[in-house]
């Protein structure tokens, strides 16, 4: 065993950072809603590394970043993949943390090198010491060099890369965004397919059943990807993994059911809210009223200033189930600039008669208007440009 004190005379050009002791406590409280414990121990492992790695970036270079796509969504990443994308700018990096002690190799899971909107600039290979509190980074390569010099691993659907193939010194990353050096960090993945309703419904089953394992290997990567690519279909099988049925998932996720019972706690989390429609109409003309019932509404962060998506039924009547999307600026007497559009999508991401308004010109709101029939069906918004943070969601209204 290592005196803590010791550890950065090992090898001093690798980065060590400490683990607050009084943080371990509320991580590990927050890793604990996963399938199995084994899942719980990945959850707190990459919850561990992101919080003192996030910390030392703001502490040590003044930047202050997100995880990728956000906060909320990490539980239905790590429920079933190890590693921790964040934003850094217009780069991506990704921490894969391990126990290990022998630091022979990099092994990084496929997900994070052929899922297209998942693929990093750089992956970091994180050395977790939990008797010692801290973390070691002791390396790190770029999305090209794994795909170009890795070994892959059909077994585990990995891959590797050998420790002397390692940068050891993650100061070069910093001193080349200084510089303004690019490099080519990333190569082009094909894309993965777009997966039917029935047949995602049937994999959700099927994997979201908590007593499958090792889910990652059981159906064809291209196939596993689309699954966790779309972040609708990737909450649903977090859900149903902690034991969830059907029936309340959707509840959850249920529009109509936010407006007579208030947003779900799951939904709250990524963002939706509830507002009262006649304050937020007052003074306004009387055709911009639809509804008296209150108002679902998400903040949205687009090109650096916050717009508001809105929900509310066409009429007091939710059974009519005509409901009314609208894009505005958040700002009060802002507008919305041309080339923005509002989108909205089925479940499996298909298109449908008059599904996307695009403002030609600066206006002053962008709204669609779907009838729906009468049986329950899943919507998945969109905007463009696309908003930080953004994953899809699949909502039931």
């Amino acid at each position: 065993m290592y005196n803590r004190d010791e550890l950065p005379k090992i090898n001093p050009r690798h980065l060590w950072l400490e683990i607050p002791v009084n943080e371990t406590t509320k991580i590990w409280q927050k890793s604990q809603k996963f399938s199995t414990s084994n899942r719980c121990w990945n959850a707190y492992l990459n919850h561990l590394s992101l919080h003192v790695f996030l910390s030392w970036l703001e502490s040590e270079h003044n930047i202050k970043t997100t995880p990728f796509p956000n906060l909320a969504t990490l539980p239905s990443i790590w429920e079933t993949v190890n590693g921790t994308s964040i934003n850094l700018g217009s780069k991506k990096i990704v921490l894969i943390p391990t126990e290990a002690t022998e630091l022979d190799e990099l092994r990084v899971p496929q997900e994070w090198i052929d899922i297209p909107n998942w693929v990093a600039d750089y992956y970091l290979a994180v050395q977790v010491n939990i008797e010692e509190n801290c973390l070691r980074i002791w390396g790190y390569t770029t999305h090209k060099q794994l795909k170009e010099k890795g070994n892959y691993d059909t077994n585990d659907r990995s891959y590797s890369l050998n420790a002397g193939d390692l940068i050891s010194n993650l100061s070069i990353i910093w001193l080349a965004s200084q510089l303004g050096v690019e490099e080519q960090t990333r190569v082009e993945i094909s894309p993965l397919p777009k997966l039917a309703i029935a047949q995602a419904e049937s994999l959700l089953q099927r994997l979201g059943n908590p007593k499958v394992i090792f889910i990652r290997t059981k159906v064809p990567f291209a196939t596993w990807g689309a699954i966790l690519e779309h972040g609708g279909w990737r909450q649903r099988l977090y859900e149903k993994r902690q034991g969830q049925q059907q029936e309340v998932i959707n509840q959850q996720w249920n529009v109509g059911e936010w407006l007579q019972n208030g947003v779900s706690e799951v939904a709250q989390k990524f963002g939706w809210v509830t507002i009262d429609s006649q304050a937020a109409f007052a003074g306004a003309k009387s055709a911009d009223v639809v509804s008296t019932l209150p108002i679902l509404v998400r903040k949205l962060m687009i090109a650096g200033e916050m717009y508001e998506l809105q929900i509310q039924p066409k009429d007091n009547n939710l059974s009519d189930r005509i409901w009314r999307f609208e894009l505005r600026n958040a700002t009060k007497g802002q507008l919305i600039p041309p080339g923005f559009k509002l989108r909205l999508l089925t479940a499996d991401l298909q298109p449908f008669d008059n599904n996307e308004v695009n403002a030609k010109i600066t206006v002053e709101r962008l709204y669609l208007e779907v009838a729906l029939g009468d049986d329950k069906e899943g919507l998945v918004w969109e905007v463009e440009p696309k908003p930080a943070e953004f994953e899809r969601e699949i909502l039931y209204v």
